[in-house]
């Protein structure tokens, strides 16, 4: 079960009584993918300590730091590191297929795919290989930090560190504590997200956490009249007065139709009488389709019936409909204690999916 726990002062100690956070000296990074090579880049260049990425593939991890390697030495071209920048950050990045080589680190996070059971495996891997106060950070978008953390010897120093893609780009850093977390693991969490340049709002662990959650009702609504048959295209258009960097069917090409409709099934299981299992994604995903557009910017037919089309009024009324559906959704957010305030739902909107000043605050 998800259990609400907001950020707790400390109790009473003057400020030469806390302890100071954990300095983060070598870093381990668990996954070879996408979001992995972005975080084992960001903390080398921006931390400037070993790090370390593994994977149970030794051609990914290869494929990996090449690829890394690669991108440093562009960015050096184009001026965005300093000469001889590139092999600098570079050197500090080394692979291994070994768990163990996890011994060294001070934190480790882990950016695997978003399946609870391999990431329970990943972290009994972890927790066996380094010292009792080293973080284990997980990046899960949606799934329960506790379920992860249960079980473990030390839960008390496993929190969810969520970024956003791209995560050199994007400011924002949902920090998630667990009912079991100290309050020195998220001294030296929140520092490191400092560190790292991140903005981190600290969110209780619950499903979808605020961002996913956000986006999760919005794509429902949409999803919803699709299902029923309304064009994608028209549908789509919807949204357009309100600014936002992409329409919500670009945003679930952007985000991957099968990573997405994994974070609405976790949603669904939490609040099925919110958010809906949709049948055009569905069928999307099971298609092997990028999205409900392809590359030339054409809309994916989708296998559902075709009755008339929502155009004028009709796309306001829908436009209002997800309006009304996002005020519920930052009502219950506060009820829950997700956050401590709509400010920070509007922060959060803004700095981690390029919402347009204001965040929700200012949808009309």
């Amino acid at each position: 079960m998800y259990q609400t726990l907001l950020p707790t002062a400390s109790g009473g100690s003057s400020p030469s009584q806390v302890p100071a956070a954990k300095r983060i000296e070598s870093f381990g990074v668990v996954g070879a993918g996408l979001m992995a090579s972005q975080l084992a880049l960001l903390v080398a260049e921006k931390l400037r300590v070993p790090v370390l990425v593994s994977d149970v593939s030794a051609s990914r991890v290869t494929n990996a730091i090449e690829g890394m390697q690669a991108r440093l030495k562009r960015q050096e071209a184009k001026g965005r590191l300093g000469p001889g920048e590139a092999a600098e950050i570079g050197g500090l990045i080394r692979g291994s297929i070994k768990p163990t080589e996890f011994r060294t680190c001070d934190a480790v996070i882990e950016a695997v795919y978003e399946e609870l059971s391999v990431k329970r495996i990943v972290f009994r891997q972890l927790e066996e290989s380094f010292a009792s106060d080293a973080l284990i950070l997980t990046n899960t978008s949606s799934l329960s930090v506790a379920a992860m953390a249960r079980g473990l010897i030390h839960p008390e120093r496993v929190l969810g560190f969520h970024f956003f893609n791209p995560v050199a780009v994007l400011p924002l850093l949902e920090l998630v504590r667990t009912p079991f977390v100290s309050d020195d693991a998220v001294r030296s969490a929140s520092d490191l997200a400092a560190r790292l340049g991140k903005t981190a709002v600290h969110v209780a662990d619950t499903p979808g956490f605020v961002v996913n959650r956000i986006l999760t009702r919005i794509f429902s609504e949409i999803l919803a009249e699709i299902d029923k048959g309304a064009d994608p295209a028209t549908v789509d258009s919807s949204l357009e007065s309100w600014g936002l960097p992409m329409t919500p069917l670009q945003l679930i090409g952007y985000i991957g139709p099968s990573v997405q409709r994994h974070i609405c099934d976790t949603l669904h299981r939490a609040y099925p009488d919110r958010f809906h299992r949709s049948t055009s994604l569905d069928t999307v995903v099971q298609a092997g389709l990028p999205g409900f557009f392809d590359e030339n910017g054409i809309v994916q037919p989708v296998a559902v019936a075709r009755p008339s089309e929502p155009h004028g009024s009709d796309l306001a009324s829908l436009r209002r409909r997800v309006r009304e559906a996002l005020d519920q959704e930052v009502q219950l957010m506060l009820d829950e204690g997700v956050v401590a305030t709509s400010a920070d739902i509007d922060r959060c909107m803004v700095l981690g999916a390029n919402f347009p000043a204001g965040g929700l605050s200012r949808l009309t």
